[in-house]
């Protein structure tokens, strides 16, 4: 859960379960343990760890293009609720699967299939991030930064394009396109000007009732497109910058709720479909509930006092 939710903050939340489920998976069941408190652990660490920098996940940057909150400043405001966080959702894991923490222990002498580690691409990797993370905190441009560092791997590659285009997730770029054509069409109808109009008196009365709204309205059409329905309102609440941040921790950790809360959640319970292992709404909910109920509070309470 620590590489999880640190390793989102840096790469994006989504990036994050797609590389580690299929790890997870094959440890779990290798060793022969349940994975399902091990991937919900992963998943929920994921989306509280993305909470932490503007690019964590996709409604980060679409908030920090649109605030202008430099890198520095906003991580600085949420990485300490992203970590609190990480601590209770560990927690809470720990309680209700209990029986597996304390169970049986790890088989000895299991052998685990480990893929070659091609370590040009790992080295360019991690000074493109680190170059990427120095143009962050040197006021850089986001997507500028995050373009140079995509571009000096691509310009430095050894690997044939075949490759790379064969580990795209089609299904999944479908799925992202549905949710901004649904957006596009709420906005097109006015509901969100309606689904505004009707929250606002409560959005109004501060980061409580304004994390209220915003985790409620992640939960109805996903925190992405609801992001995209708060954008053009924010600005007129009586402080822009703190309704920003609030909808950035509110909209993220209330990803956590249900399966349907965020795209990380979908992509790890449609990875462990393909592998036999049932991910269900009602096993979710026994620790997303809890998990993000408890997690938002003390965001709330943190965002509230600095």
């Amino acid at each position: 859960m620590i590489a999880s939710g640190v390793l989102s903050a840096l790469f994006l939340n989504d990036t994050i379960v797609l590389m580690l489920t299929p790890l997870v998976l094959e440890i779990a069941l290798a060793l022969k343990r349940n994975p399902i408190p091990y991937l919900i652990g992963l998943v929920t660490a994921a989306n509280i760890g993305s909470a932490a920098t503007i690019v964590g996940n996709p409604q980060n940057m679409i908030i920090g293009v649109a605030s202008q909150i430099p890198f520095a400043a906003f991580t600085l405001r949420l990485a300490p609720a992203s970590l609190v966080g990480l601590g209770v959702a560990w927690g809470i894991l720990a309680l209700v699967y209990r029986r597996e923490i304390t169970g049986a222990p790890f088989p000895a002498g299991v052998s685990l299939p480990w893929e070659p580690i091609y370590r040009p691409l790992l080295q360019k990797s991690l000074i493109a991030v680190v170059l990427m993370l120095i143009a962050f905190l040197a006021g850089v441009p986001v997507a500028l930064a995050a373009l140079a560092a995509a571009g000096l791997l691509l310009i430095t590659r050894r690997i044939k394009p075949q490759r790379v285009f064969n580990e795209v997730d089609v299904s999944l770029l479908v799925f992202f396109a549905g949710l901004f054509i649904v957006t596009g069409a709420i906005e097109q109808l006015g509901i969100s000007e309606w689904l505004f109009a009707l929250g606002r008196p409560l959005a109004s009365q501060g980061v409580w009732a304004l994390s209220l709204v915003a985790a409620a309205l992640s939960n109805l059409v996903s925190n992405v497109p609801a992001v995209l329905l708060f954008r053009p309102f924010v600005s007129q609440l009586a402080d822009p910058r703190e309704a920003w941040l609030t909808l950035a921790m509110a909209t993220t950790f209330a990803g956590n709720l249900t399966l349907l809360g965020s795209v990380a959640n979908l992509i790890v319970a449609e990875i462990a479909k393909g592998r036999g292992v049932h991910l269900g709404f009602t096993e979710y909910l026994k620790s997303g509930a809890a998990i993000t109920l408890l997690s938002l509070t003390l965001g709330v309470a943190w965002l509230s006092v600095t």
